[in-house]
């Protein structure tokens, strides 16, 4: 009867051992030859699994040999598309995780989509994001902490706010961990060098300013001592 045991659990878990086997050697250390597949990215762990929507499975009349085919899906709505498992569905273009062209991942962020330069468990990427600026220009402006009169309109600097939108570049850091996307400063950079305990303990001995200045080299010091793998190419 143990005999019997014995011989059952080798036969599942021989099995399983090939499979899981066959699941680690189908991964492969991202480097820069490395080429993503093209399509569309709907949420991060198609983006981690390097599977994304192909061309062939978007509903547009728009031409796949159109070098501007992206661009022109997404400044749509909505993107139809049949999924992996036939399905037809639709998106919101806004909710769109990114994209994949010629091999270069585009991820969306502030809903623009912009190219990740540095991949590897810490990406950075520059955006254009558009920001919010408020003035005041209005005599008939509301203050309550300056309402001396204790008049509904009265403003002693004569101003009211308005709002006005500018674009600006910033830089991002993308934790391949957990897909968060954050703006790039030591205190961002630091919260993901804890999973390296040397490398965290190293870098929280500088000095402030020395955080700042030496913040690229720490994530490439990050993604060299720890390898980032994508699935490999079916």
């Amino acid at each position: 009867m143990r005999l019997f045991a014995i011989l059952t659990l080798f036969f599942f878990f021989v099995p399983q051992i090939t499979i899981w086997a066959q699941e680690e050697t189908n991964l492969v250390e991202y480097n820069p030859d490395f080429e993503f597949q093209e399509g569309i990215f709907i949420n991060f762990e198609q983006f981690k699994n390097n599977k994304p929507i192909p061309k062939s499975r978007i509903l547009t009349s728009e031409s796949v040999n159109d070098e501007d085919f992206f661009d022109n899906i997404l400044r749509e709505n909505d993107l139809a598309f049949y999924d992996f498992m036939g399905m037809q569905k639709m998106v919101d273009t806004k909710s769109i995780w990114g994209f994949s062209r010629n091999g270069v991942v585009y991820v969306n962020i502030g809903g623009g989509f912009n190219r990740v330069t540095i991949i590897g468990n810490i990406c950075h990427f520059v955006a254009n994001v558009t920001t919010y600026d408020t003035r005041y220009n209005d005599p008939y402006y509301a203050n309550p902490y300056y309402n001396a009169y204790n008049n509904p309109y009265y403003y002693p600097y004569g101003m009211r706010p308005r709002q006005y939108e500018k674009d600006e570049l910033r830089q991002y850091i993308m934790d391949m961990e957990s897909g968060k996307m954050v703006e790039y400063n030591y205190k961002n950079l630091e919260a993901i060098l804890i999973r390296d305990p040397e490398l965290y303990a190293e870098y929280s001995a500088l000095r402030k300013r020395k955080k700042k200045q030496l913040k690229f080299l720490y994530i490439r010091k990050f993604n060299e001592r720890n390898p980032l793998y994508f699935p490999n190419k079916d």
